[in-house]
């Protein structure tokens, strides 16, 4: 379990969720880990502090993913305070949903912005710091590929753009040995989407195994993709969705 060792990663909005999970994955293989939090510092103290009980380096950075600034001083701050920067995972996302005539500019905005403006600079500000078999690896969502419900219109539009990012990216790093990979969640139990939930029984009706997946699921494929074992591995997207887009 210590394929990552002497790895340095970034997980941007790792606070909770699915970015903590991801962010602990990765602490488990070996890597020292960054995280970025905008709110939560309480939980992202936490989180260093589980990472640390692994015997690894921890960082916690707030940064807010709708404002670029931050976010390009996030990933330098990053690589500066690990000494270098292999792994970035791009984590941070928000979800608002409604029917499309009545989404407000400011709701607009604000998915773009953070899923996907803040993808587009947080790749392109750690691709100085990435060498040879460094990685990228975003998270998007099964909704990018498949709609099956009304009312995420603009959201799943944001998550279908890093399919096309992800494919152009991983042709302009290849030559550099970079891979760039794409992580599509399906429902998972979170507190932006917990299995409790008023949707949760449509969603589960929806997949093939008939329940919600848990951040883990999601921070395994992603250790996977930055892995060794994943070198040949780039330009595409894993769907770890319990099946609803099968």
């Amino acid at each position: 379990m210590t394929e990552l060792t002497g790895k340095r990663a970034l997980v941007t909005g790792a606070s909770r969720g699915i970015g903590a999970a991801i962010a602990l994955a990765l602490a488990e293989k070996g890597a020292d880990v960054a995280i970025t939090f905008e709110r939560s510092a309480e939980r992202a103290a936490d989180v260093v502090r589980r990472i640390e009980a692994k015997g690894r380096r921890a960082v916690a950075i707030q940064a807010d993913s709708a404002d670029a600034a931050a976010v390009k001083r996030s990933v330098d701050e990053a690589a500066d305070r690990l000494g270098g920067l292999d792994i970035l995972v791009n984590n941070a996302g928000i979800a608002r949903g409604g029917p499309m005539a009545e989404m407000s500019l400011a709701d607009i905005d604000a998915i773009l912005d953070v899923n996907v403006r803040s993808v587009v600079l947080a790749s392109q500000a750690a691709i100085p710091h990435l060498g040879e078999s460094g990685r990228i690896i975003s998270i998007g969502s099964c909704l990018g590929e498949r709609v099956p419900f009304g009312g995420v219109t603009v959201y799943s539009m944001s998550k279908s753009a890093l399919l096309s990012f992800t494919r152009g990216l991983a042709r302009e790093l290849g030559p550099q040995g970079i891979t760039v990979n794409l992580v599509q969640p399906g429902s998972t139990d979170t507190d932006m989407n917990p299995a409790d939930g008023p949707q949760a029984d449509m969603q589960r009706a929806g997949t093939a195994l008939g329940h919600y997946g848990r951040p883990e699921d999601v921070a395994a494929a992603v250790a996977f993709l930055a892995s060794p074992a994943a070198r040949q591995i780039t330009g595409t997207a894993i769907t770890v969705d319990g099946g609803a887009n099968a």
